[in-house]
């Protein structure tokens, strides 16, 4: 099976680094033009991209691709219309977009302060609303696009020590069903997808914040969550960015409102 993306236009959030940076390299090879967005330059307001972004970019237009980088907060509506309206004015389109953010600091679920829950909130839930309003009108104008969201296993099994990632996401998977539903007729497919432990900076710093207050080494801890896995390894996240690839294509049109595990079997619902 071939996926082309030619003539495609996607925007990745959080793509300068993690599972957002394999996603923006996946689309391009496959001939999309993308979007890279990336918080790291975006404080001062002004679009300024970090210059992790700025190397995915280099690394697409090395290999023959179009990329240009944003650094819009995206929890911030004027920087999102400026960031899309970029997209539009360069290539006059957005078909795919990739919901990818950064997790919220480890916490209990008790006693912490109503301003963390609000900012995480704003972050984690309203951006991705924000953001596929954005980019919704023109998609169901095309009767064509891809809404699709990376966010935790912990929506689903609640992961010990990420009391407020596991309570938002929830969040995420009830917008993102509902949304499904409601623009199916119009071409636009909407899934989540679901990190396992996939080997990125983020899980490293888990593992290493989690020996610490086990008081124990990081190669004990990593021992035996990878015990829990029955495939017995960390995944790639070229391996994950496939699987988001695949929902991103003209193959996967009747797909939407899933919700799609990519752990190496370590969740044992259903």
């Amino acid at each position: 099976m071939s996926i082309s993306f030619e003539g495609k236009v996607a925007i990745v959030t959080g793509a300068g680094n993690g599972l957002g940076r394999s996603h923006a390299l996946a689309l391009a090879e496959r001939g999309a033009k993308v979007v890279v967005n990336d918080l790291g330059g975006a404080r001062d307001g002004t679009g300024a991209s970090s210059d992790a972004a700025m190397e995915v970019v280099g690394i697409i237009e090395a290999a023959g691709g179009e990329a240009f980088a944003h650094g819009a907060n995206v929890s911030n509506f004027d920087e999102v219309e400026n960031m899309v309206a970029q997209a539009m004015a360069k290539w006059g389109r957005v078909d795919i977009l990739i919901n990818n953010t950064g997790g919220p600091p480890p916490t209990s679920a008790a006693n912490q302060s109503i301003e963390l829950w609000q900012s995480n909130f704003n972050h984690l839930v309203l951006l991705l609303m924000k953001v596929t309003d954005r980019v919704l009108p023109q998609m169901k104008a095309k009767a064509w696009g891809r809404i699709i969201t990376s966010t935790s296993s912990g929506m689903i099994s609640p992961i010990p020590g990420l009391a407020i990632s596991n309570t938002l996401r929830a969040a995420i998977m009830g917008w993102s069903k509902t949304l499904a539903s409601e623009v199916a007729k119009d071409g636009v497919t909407v899934n989540i997808v679901l990190p396992g432990r996939i080997a990125t900076d983020r899980l490293h710093e888990l593992d290493q914040i989690r020996a610490q207050k086990e008081s124990k080494t990081v190669a004990e801890i990593s021992a035996r969550l990878l015990a829990a896995i029955p495939i017995g390894r960390y995944g790639d996240p070229q391996e994950y960015a496939a699987a988001v690839t695949f929902l991103a294509s003209q193959q996967a049109s009747y797909i939407t409102g899933a919700t799609l595990r990519i752990d190496g079997g370590s969740y044992a619902g259903h």
